[in-house]
């Protein structure tokens, strides 16, 4: 399915406690392949520096609810630099769209501090929205959220299946690349987030393998736990 020239994808987020985690990765192992860029059986580490304007209209805009809305963030992988993309996650309704571009450790050192002509160096129309936007709304980086990613891939539907541990938000700093960073836990208690992501629709064979209550499915943000968390640890 396709919006404004986007392919849009479902999105299905829920909260699992560590007993649903256990029994649901047990199954899910025993039927499709865990993603290939995975460290460990634990998976690989996701680091994204996300960014809003003066208002902090991305924040507001998903805790009101509105049908459309975006956010862009710089995401890298194990805390290298060895990947890093730009992307920009815009929801529409229950639907998902996600955009990503290459960038440099040049372009990032450079934005992070101050510069942002540097993103004029490509020639993808994402840099060049995400410049503009920039430059129009005053966009500057609003947080880091940190987190361990469990991934398992249905290539033939397309489908992924993903448990996020671990999410934490960074506290008083946009160095993506610190080691050290210092963050605090974003989640209470040992709550795991399971996000199922897919076209169309979901196959048979992936719905029985879940089989998760209805009721367990919730509106989760991570960038919003991280942001508030951020907000309280300021207070």
């Amino acid at each position: 399915m396709e919006f404004n020239g986007k392919r849009l994808r479902h999105e299905q987020k829920y909260y699992v406690s560590p007993t649903e985690y256990e029994g649901l990765r047990q199954r899910i192992k025993q039927l499709l392949p865990i993603d290939k860029n995975s460290l460990s059986d634990e998976g690989y580490h996701i680091r994204s520096l996300y960014f809003d304007d003066i208002h902090e209209s991305a924040l507001i805009l998903k805790n009101d609810g509105v049908f459309q809305r975006k956010k862009y963030r710089i995401r890298i992988y194990n805390i290298s630099d060895h990947i890093i993309k730009l992307e920009r996650k815009s929801k529409y309704n229950d639907y998902v769209a996600k955009e990503s571009v290459s960038l440099t450790r040049e372009q990032v050192d450079r934005l992070l501090a101050g510069d942002i002509e540097g993103l004029r160096e490509g020639k993808a129309q994402l840099l060049d929205d995400f410049y503009q936007d920039m430059k129009r709304g005053a966009m500057k980086p609003s947080v880091i959220v940190d987190y361990v990613r469990e991934a398992y891939i249905e290539k033939y539907s397309d489908t992924r299946i993903t448990f996020d541990k671990e999410l934490a938000s960074g506290m008083h700093s946009f160095d993506l690349f610190n080691k050290e960073l210092a963050t605090w836990r974003a989640v209470d208690g040992p709550r795991r987030i399971l996000e199922v992501k897919f076209n169309q629709y979901l196959p048979a064979s992936i719905q029985s393998l879940l089989q998760m209550s209805a009721h367990q499915r919730t509106t989760i943000s991570k960038y919003v736990l991280c942001k508030e968390r951020q907000k309280v640890y300021l207070s």
